[in-house]
């Protein structure tokens, strides 16, 4: 049951700053929550009730809470357009920087503004169509082996398996090295993304903190020691694209660039990969009859593996996927700092504050999607495209320049998993099983999603 205290606050609000005298500015009202850990655990608990209750209660701009700092909150689709398209270049991100820096340092979610942009035209170069082709070629056989693979004659924790795979497919198509990628590297990713999240923010011995800084040590070493042979090769990986990608200008990455973009997209590729085949599997594991009809759409396609327009032409189980992105977040918050004091729909907001936008919170509004808790994949489908009722309505790509730059990418992985799933196996779910997400960092399903798949 969920404890009304955690989700509402446990005080009157408070402003959190005073509006200058004549702005005609309101105050962002809130709570902090509980001593030093503010809201944190709620947020992590129940994050779709705690952003519900606190929306409906304080509204669009907020402040509560989290880590032991005051942080706004900037909910639903017209504060998320606000903060996202970021037209005035307040919202910086290095609202990250207090979660995140230590351990993807410089990636490219990371930077600001013309230096953002900069490495941004640089890398587009590793995204083309052309090469999105040549990265299916590579992945499509990881895949089709890693997926056969999978156990049949126990229930297996799916999401430990996937995300193994997933790393596989990573290590193919980002460093053209087999699969198999090494158990000290997966533990180093995990260990890294884990960090983000600690309450002892310091390298204790054995503490999470320690453990995150010693695998991104482990990482900086790992590709700063392969770079100068990818610098001399010619092979189609993602390593040697950055490796080679120049703008127009002829500008191209240093050394150090090439090794914090790959920690940081090594990282958010196969993550946010697994979130989304296992959120998928679930929903269709609990949903049979949509189990069946997205089969019959692979069936038509053959086989595998898979060539982009045979990916592109999964249109049923892109509705299906983009209905589990909508209830299953794989990134649950983002995060920005105001470089100077702002006008965030008529609040203000001084410089300096984190500012915390939901996208899950989005995803959950009555107000643009029927029904918003049930699973409907139609919903993206004409002539309805709920996700057309706002902009910001369906964010799980983030938005504005910073709008994630392999989401493509990550589509044509997923469907291909999917694919291969489902033209092997059947799986079923309990109708009384519900997954619950640890959001201790990124979503992690708490029990791994155990299933027993069928060979058809």
């Amino acid at each position: 049951m969920v404890d009304r205290k955690l989700l509402h606050g446990h005080a009157s609000p408070t402003p959190l700053a005073t509006p200058p005298a004549g702005s005609g500015l309101k105050p962002v009202l809130g709570d902090f929550g509980l001593p030093f850990i503010g809201h944190t655990l709620a947020h992590m608990r129940h994050p779709v009730d705690f952003a519900l209750a606190r929306y409906r209660r304080l509204g669009p701009v907020s402040w509560g809470g989290m880590l032991g700092r005051r942080a706004a909150a900037a909910a639903g689709p017209d504060a998320t357009q606000v903060v996202l398209v970021n037209k005035d270049r307040v919202y910086s991100q290095q609202g990250w920087a207090t979660l995140i820096d230590r351990f993807f340092h410089r990636g490219l979610m990371l930077l600001d503004f013309d230096e953002h942009l900069r490495h941004r035209r640089i890398m587009n170069h590793a995204f083309t169509r052309e090469r999105l082709a040549g990265y299916a070629e590579q992945f499509g056989p990881v895949v089709d082996r890693g997926v056969t693979a999978l156990p049949t004659d126990r229930p297996v924790r799916l999401y430990w398996k996937l995300k193994q795979l997933t790393l596989d497919v990573a290590a193919r198509v980002f460093m053209d090295t087999p699969s198999g990628a090494s158990k000290e590297i997966n533990k180093a990713f995990v260990d890294a993304v884990r960090a983000t999240t600690s309450f002892v923010r310091a390298p204790i011995p054995g503490g999470r903190w320690w453990a995150g800084v010693r695998g991104r040590e482990l990482l900086e070493r790992y590709f700063a020691e392969r770079l100068p042979a990818k610098r001399a090769s010619d092979s189609s990986d993602l390593f040697a694209a950055l490796c080679h990608a120049e703008d127009a200008d002829g500008a191209r990455f240093t050394d150090t660039d090439v090794v914090n973009h790959m920690i940081f997209l090594m990282m958010a590729a196969h993550d946010t990969a697994t979130i989304t085949t296992t959120a998928t599997v679930y929903y269709l594991g609990k949903h049979p009859d949509w189990q069946e009809r997205v089969r019959e759409e692979a069936r038509t396609v053959g086989p595998g593996p898979l060539g982009l327009a045979e990916l592109d032409a999964l249109s049923t189980l892109e509705l299906v996927i983009k209905e589990s992105l909508r209830l299953a977040a794989p990134v649950p918050s983002l995060m920005r700092k105001t470089v100077r004091d702002t006008d965030l729909m008529g609040h203000y907001v001084p410089a300096g504050t984190l500012v915390v936008l939901s996208p899950t919170l989005n995803h959950y509004l009555s107000e643009y999607w029927t029904d918003p808790h049930a699973f409907d994949p139609m919903r993206f489908a004409e002539p309805r495209r709920e996700d057309r009722s706002h902009r910001f309505a369906w964010v799980p790509f983030g938005g504005g320049a910073h709008k994630c730059i392999g989401m493509h990418f990550g589509m044509y992985e997923v469907k291909a998993l999917l694919h291969a799933m489902l033209m092997r196996y059947r799986w079923w779910l309990p109708e009384s099983y519900q997954l619950r997400w640890d959001h201790t960092a990124l979503p992690v399903p708490a029990d791994g999603l155990p299933v027993r798949l069928y060979r058809r």
